[in-house]
């Protein structure tokens, strides 16, 4: 039996992981660096420390990691405030979640991220736990980031069901023992292995429901 929900952040509720590749890729070309078309997939599901650590040390950025992460963080706050890429039917799902479990969120996008995005699309009151990876030893696919939500909301893995759309984000729910539904992303789809490890496979957020999850 289903206790708790879990939801991914970037590519689930936001319309984001684009926005992601373009901000980092216009800073490493601005700054010199080496960006190459597999950077994107290699740093989805990677915590701020690791993603930003990927571009000091393979895209070649010359500022330390932690100002990398910084700047990417300044640039990308600065768009959501423009406009917010909430996906269609977002606000919809959580509502219906939330009326039958407690929900959290497990991210890979920074807490301040978190923070601005739950504050502007006004859905913060509908979480009860988020956890950025940055707050966790290892980002996705390794479980740490929904072994933490699950248990800042008290309840087991086992009983717990996680919202993903990406192959690192799949991987790292089932991992830790959870339910998994996907719901993959058009722009970077996961592969058919990792989907294959999914419970369930949605075609948009309008399919998700209490009863598709439980």
């Amino acid at each position: 039996m289903i206790e708790a929900v879990v939801f991914d952040l970037d590519g689930v509720l936001l319309d984001s992981e684009q926005i992601w590749d373009e901000v980092r890729e216009q800073l490493a070309r601005e700054r010199g660096g080496r960006w190459h078309e597999g950077a994107q997939r290699a740093m989805m599901g990677m915590s701020s420390t690791e993603w930003s650590q990927y571009m000091h040390d393979e895209i070649g950025l010359p500022e330390s990691p932690d100002e990398i992460s910084a700047e990417v963080v300044r640039r990308l706050e600065e768009q959501y405030r423009q406009h917010l890429p909430l996906l269609d039917g977002a606000v919809e799902a959580v509502e219906r979640l939330a009326a039958r479990w407690p929900l959290g969120i497990a991210s890979s996008s920074n807490r301040e991220v978190i923070d601005l995005v739950l504050e502007l699309s006004g859905l913060a009151p509908f979480f009860k736990v988020t956890v950025s990876s940055e707050e966790v030893a290892r980002g996705k696919p390794a479980p740490d980031v929904y072994l933490e939500a699950t248990r800042r909301l008290g309840v087991t893995p086992d009983r717990s069901a996680a919202i993903e759309d990406s192959e690192n984000g799949i991987r790292a729910a089932k991992a830790a023992g959870m339910r998994v539904v996907a719901i993959p992303n058009p722009h970077f789809p996961p592969d058919p292995e990792a989907l294959e490890q999914a419970d369930v496979t949605l075609g948009s957020l309008a399919e998700l429901s209490p009863a598709t999850v439980a």
